[in-house]
C-alpha cells in the first residue's frame, strides 16, 4: 500500500525527517510516497512501536547531525538501528531482510502524524527468515 497523503500532510517526493530534539535532519526519497508502513513484533521492534516504511539506501540523505548518530545491533548484527544519541528517537535502520533498503521512522516526517494511518499491518520479527538461515 502506498500513501501519497497522511491526514492533511501531502508526501513531497522529497520528504524532510528529523529526530525529537531536531538534532538529527535528513531528507527521504519518496517519489511513491509512503510505501508499506509496517510493524515489526521483533524484541526491539516492539518495544519501540515505531512504524516504519522503506527506501533504497540512496535514498535517505542525512543533512544535518550525522555525528549524532548512534548505531545498534544485535543478534545477528546485521540490521543496524539509528538513533539520535540526545533525544533517543529511531531514525531509521538498514533493513536484515533487505540490507538494500533504509526502514524510516513515519513518525520522524515533517507534518505526519503516523496514527492518521489506516490499519498498520505487523511483520513477523519473532520467526524472521534470517534466523532460521533462510535465504
Amino acid at each position: 500500500m502506498n500513501f501519497k497523503t497522511i491526514g492533511a500532510t501531502t508526501i513531497q517526493a522529497r520528504h524532510r525527517a528529523s529526530c525529537h530534539c531536531g538534532a538529527v535532519e535528513w531528507l527521504l526519497d519518496l517519489p511513491d510516497g509512503v510505501v508499506d508502513p509496517r510493524r515489526c513484533d521483533c524484541s526491539y521492534c516492539r518495544r519501540r512501536g515505531t512504524i516504519v516504511a522503506s527506501v533504497p539506501l540512496g535514498g535517505l540523505h542525512v543533512v544535518r547531525g550525522a555525528g549524532q548518530l548512534k548505531v545498534y545491533g544485535f543478534n545477528t548484527h546485521t540490521a543496524r538501528h539509528y538513533f539520535c544519541s540526545i533525544c533517543g528517537i529511531h531514525t531509521h535502520h538498514q533493513r536484515r531482510s533487505d540490507p538494500g533498503q533504509y526502514g524510516y521512522n513515519v513518525g520522524c516526517l515533517e507534518g505526519v502524524n503516523p496514527f492518521d494511518l489506516p490499519a498498520v499491518p505487523t511483520n513477523d520479527g519473532i520467526n524472521h527468515p534470517k534466523d532460521r538461515g533462510a535465504p
